[in-house]
């Protein structure tokens, strides 16, 4: 297992400082559990203990007493006290001995503003100046913290003497702020880009239903934030439980057992842990217990932390990934780890600490019958860089080393060095802009192996994964079912946009993958029928010229043109008789006119059709349709008005409760005049032939036959009012005179009329116009009104036409029958 360390962070200090002089350090205190004199001094914050003491219960300004040991933190200080140690040895800055003081905050803030004062105090006291341009003290930078809530502690006090302080593990967004920590600084990118990290890594494995654990403190609170900025759009958070990250809180168990009963509850089967390693270690024992296992997702605050990797059942847990930052070796520090002590003329307290607890299996439950700190630090990893700032020459390093620690801090920000082939340096947030390492916890026997199997690199902004490891298949995590190519979710009627239906693209759209938003319309000239994954080129389906059905269809437009202009020739050439009087030769011309143009429409219905074509068909029956239907209706209305006078006590009822279809219905009109038969039944065939037509055309499996459905509509409804209102005309006028002579229907009038006075008990007075013929006398019960009277002559000036006319008429039928009964 390789090990790893924040010495670059030793480093960075070191190298920037090649020209300094000689310092005098004062002898440090009991605050300080480790140090080395030198030249030049770095203070180094590392929490090796993990809580104080009854903090909580806190009265009085007593010294802090910590406790729990914490192998992580404790490696740390010694990786960067090992690297301190190798840049002495190897005369790196010639002339010049590099010095440490090591505080413990033991994790917590008021303490790392205490051991802050320390470190900072000249001739143990922390001068209050108007103006700090000259503060001098004897450490000339801050190595630390490792969590963030501490870091944000210090850097707010730092801030004040613009003092550098560079960290290799506080991630919070927040200390990106420069006018709040403008001497803060740090080797690793902010969480803003380890949220876009996790976000990445549910999106690859199609993880749209996970849980967060955070821990409610700053870094906890920033993280989380982060998180739910980075996932809100592809992933949905079923729960978000927060954790008090003060490890020696009253009702820390509380709080645990809490947020592992909300992790059962849920159906999530992906959980982010946003905590430091201890509690990620109750929530574990506690799943443990009840045998059940979730895919956890660790954040940078305990994916390396390696005792947890030995828990007893720690395979029971589940699967385990999570994020580092970009690591690299750090030579001789296995073998320094066999026997860690003191360099000559350093002190070490924590060494000795221990090793007494190693002793007594008295550190932590992970950590007893492990055989070596060597073992124990199995997972442990650390960021790594080298600096080249100073300009040392072979033998020395000439200049003031007593410089304020103001003037480091733009001399940091300007570093800039390549390390294996990648360039590396501070962007103006003073942060690196590198990436991370995405580990996965292997199970070996009955513990983890920690392995970096991809990386996440912020340039790409991708999650990659190693070729062994790319065909890793691990059970999803989704609140709903995927909805395969053809469909789309259905986001509106969801709270979470996670949880949604599936709904089937619609014609003439399409989706190709799972899970899309919504459908996509099809290309230009192409087309696709309901839940399609892909759109093909129209297949155009027409009538040619040469097929049966077309042929069959014009031979009837043909005919059916042929009878409408015969039918007006011969309507034009009588037009002088009493028959095509009645039926009203302006009338009649815009019906005919209306047929041949719907007639002439079906001839639109045949060759390949087009967007001017297709928009004709329509418009040309319509024009066509409208005008005919509209000549027979003013053709009804017209005898309707004429007759329903003849009724006093009808009209006057009529009059009341006028209704059209009542009207149509109620009425007894003289045979001679009476159409409404005729266009009753006209128009139920015209209704028939339509109704069957609608549910054949509208049925999606037959389109290719819809023109040749409206088309014999066309025909049929057309046919339907030739053999209704023309033939019958044509007939009468060409074989049937005698019987339509104006003398003839003037007489069936009369007789008519006599029926209804009778019916109505009311006088009819003579009208001597009315002759030839005789004249019933009057009855002396009523007369007819005026009105009466003008309607009967309304109906006579229909029929009003020359006397020679009659005898003409007579004549010419006399002619007909004479010829009939000779053949």
């Amino acid at each position: 297992m390789k090990l790893f360390t924040l010495y670059h962070h030793v480093r960075v200090l070191v190298l920037m400082l090649c020209m300094v002089l000689w310092v005098h350090c004062d002898i440090p205190d009991d605050l300080s559990g480790a140090y080395l004199h030198g030249d030049f001094n770095c203070a180094i914050l590392s929490s090796i203990h993990s809580r104080v003491i009854n903090l909580h219960n806190r009265t009085r300004p007593e010294p802090f007493i910590c406790s729990d040991f914490d192998l992580g933190s404790y490696l740390e200080s010694l990786a960067a006290i090992h690297t301190i140690e190798e840049i002495n040895d190897s005369k790196f800055l010639p002339g010049i001995k590099f010095g440490y003081k090591v505080c413990d905050p033991c994790a917590s803030p008021t303490k790392a503003l205490h051991c802050l004062e320390h470190l900072l105090a000249i001739n143990g006291s922390l001068p209050v100046l108007s103006d700090f341009s000259d503060f001098r003290p004897s450490m000339k930078a801050v190595l630390g913290e490792r969590y963030s809530e501490l870091s944000i502690a210090v850097a707010k006090l730092l801030s004040l003497y613009m003092f550098p302080q560079i960290s290799g593990t506080s991630s919070s967004p927040v200390l990106s702020d420069k006018l709040l920590y403008p001497s803060f600084m740090r080797v690793v990118p902010s969480d803003v880009y380890q949220a876009k990290a996790l976000a990445k890594l549910m999106e690859h494995f199609s993880w749209s239903w996970v849980g967060v654990v955070y821990g409610d403190d700053d870094y906890g609170r920033a993280a989380h934030q982060s998180l739910r900025n980075e996932t809100r759009e592809k992933v949905c958070l079923d729960f978000e439980e927060v954790v008090p990250q003060y490890l020696n809180h009253v009702d820390i168990d509380w709080y645990i057992k809490n947020a592992v009963n909300t992790i059962k509850a849920s159906s999530a089967k992906v959980v982010v842990l946003i905590l430091k390693d201890e509690l990620v270690a109750k929530i574990f024992k506690e799943m443990i217990q009840a045998n059940m296992s979730r895919i956890w997702i660790a954040s940078d605050a305990w994916s390396t932390y390696g005792p947890l990797t030995k828990m007893q059942d720690i395979n029971k847990v589940g699967e385990i990934f999570g994020f580092s930052f970009i690591m690299g070796n750090i030579p001789g520090f296995e073998e320094y780890l066999k026997t860690p002590r003191p360099s000559p003329g350093a002190k070490n307290d924590f060494i000795e600490e221990y090793k007494e607890l190693r002793r007594n299996c008295s550190i932590s439950p992970l950590n007893c019958g492990v055989g070596s700190l060597r073992s124990e630090s199995g997972g442990l990893r650390y960021s790594s860089r080298p600096q080249k700032l100073l300009k040392c020459n072979d033998t020395a390093c000439p200049g003031d080393i007593n410089f304020p620690p103001w003037q480091l801090v733009e001399n940091i920000r300007s570093v800039n060095f390549t390390l294996d082939g990648i360039s590396h340096s501070f962007d103006k947030n003073g942060d690196f802009m590198d990436g991370y390492d995405l580990l996965r916890w292997t199970k070996s026997n009955d513990s983890r192996i920690i392995d970096v199997v991809g990386k996440f690199l912020l340039k790409k902004g991708e999650v990659e994964l190693w070729s062994e490891y790319q065909e890793i298949t691990l059970p999803p995590s989704k609140c709903s079912e995927s909805c395969p190519p053809g469909t789309s979710k259905d986001l509106v009627n969801t709270v979470k946009s996670c949880c949604y239906n599936c709904t089937e693209c619609p014609e003439g759209t399409y989706t190709n993958k799972s899970d899309e938003d919504s459908c996509h319309d099809c290309p230009k000239d192409q087309w696709s029928t309901k839940k399609q994954t892909k759109c093909e080129v129209f297949q155009y389906t027409y009538l040619f010229w040469s097929d049966v059905y077309p042929i069959v269809l014009l031979v009837a437009a043909a005919i059916g043109i042929a009878v409408v202009l015969t039918s007006f020739i011969i309507f034009y050439v009588h037009r002088e008789t009493a028959i095509i009087k009645m039926a009203d030769m302006k009338m009649s011309s815009f019906m005919l006119l209306g047929l041949m143009v719907s007639f002439v429409s079906v001839i639109m219905f045949i060759d390949r059709p087009n967007d001017h074509l297709c928009r004709a068909q329509q418009a040309v029956y319509g024009i066509g349709f409208t005008l005919c239907v509209s000549s027979i209706l003013v053709k009804a209305f017209r005898t309707f008005l004429a007759f329903m006078i003849f009724e006093p006590n009808t009209k006057h009822q009529l009059n009341k409760l006028y209704k059209p279809l009542i009207n149509v219905l109620v009425r007894r009109v003289p045979q001679d005049f009476n159409d409404t038969g005729v266009i009753i039944f006209s128009m139920l065939i015209h209704l028939f032939v339509w109704l069957c037509f609608i549910p054949i055309y509208i049925n999606k499996n037959k389109t290719e036959q819809q023109h040749i459905v409206q088309a014999s509509a066309v025909l049929a409804s057309n046919y339907g009012i030739i053999f209704c209102h023309v033939v019958p005309k044509c007939f009468i006028v060409l074989w049937d005179l005698s019987w339509n002579s104006r003398s003839a229907i003037l007489g069936r009038l009369r007789r008519h009329t006599r029926q209804n006075t009778e019916n109505a008990d009311i006088t009819v007075l003579q009208d001597k116009s009315m002759e030839p013929g005789p004249v019933e006398s009057p009855q002396a019960v009523g007369t007819i009104s005026q009105d009466d009277l003008s309607a009967v002559k309304i109906l006579r000036n229909v029929l009003n036409e020359d006397r020679g006319s009659v005898n003409s008429t007579q004549n010419r039928h006399a002619r007909v029958k004479q010829r009939h009964t000779t053949n």
